[in-house]
């Protein structure tokens, strides 16, 4: 049994095709989600969980990459520089991890819990989790980013878990160990 407060959407669900609404208030409430956000990321062991994966249409995510856990609320990418290709997986898509090219550098602007304005220059497993988290905020799961003959066979494997078959899961590499959070207990 998990501790966690939210379940994470999975394949399939209709809340991750959806484009997440802006935030219009940094209130009580807010900070609650964004605290059980990091309760479940942490209870998931992801480094990264966007709103949208626990069911809430509003542009936000959080994130460890294992300075502590934060949290960043109307998120804007750009200046994205050089290419860096990487084991990547996703928590709404459990088990199954594939090699993905993205950005190696990004800058992310939006605001923090207090409203204060983000600006922040990131590379390698920081510069991706914002790409990826993001994608999320825009309605995009990570089988999108796949070559065509690895989103086919991932699909059977999730065709064969919503039967209920059992799943001859492909043959790939570990899945890479997660940085060590700061802010787990």
């Amino acid at each position: 049994m998990t501790d966690a407060p939210f379940a994470i959407r999975t394949f399939g669900d209709p809340v991750l095709k959806q484009v997440a609404a802006e935030v219009g208030n940094i209130d009580d409430a807010l900070v609650r989600l964004v605290e059980d956000m990091i309760r479940t990321m942490y209870e998931a062991n992801g480094v990264g969980l966007a709103a949208p994966q626990v069911g809430v249409q509003k542009r936000l995510f959080v994130y460890d990459t294992g300075e502590g856990p934060r949290a960043v609320i109307n998120p804007v990418l750009d200046e994205f520089r050089g290419e860096w290709v990487y084991h990547e997986g996703c928590l709404s898509v459990p088990q199954l991890w594939w090699e993905i090219e993205r950005a190696k550098e990004v800058r992310l602007r939006g605001l923090d819990l207090e409203g204060n304005e983000l600006d922040i220059e990131a590379d390698d497993l920081m510069a991706r989790v914002f790409q990826h988290e993001v994608d999320h905020l825009d309605g995009i799961l990570l089988l999108e980013h796949v070559k065509p003959e690895e989103r086919k066979e991932a699909m059977r494997v999730l065709r064969q878990r919503a039967l209920g078959l059992p799943v001859d899961m492909p043959d790939r590499p570990e899945r890479p160990e997660r940085p060590e959070p700061a802010g787990a207990q």
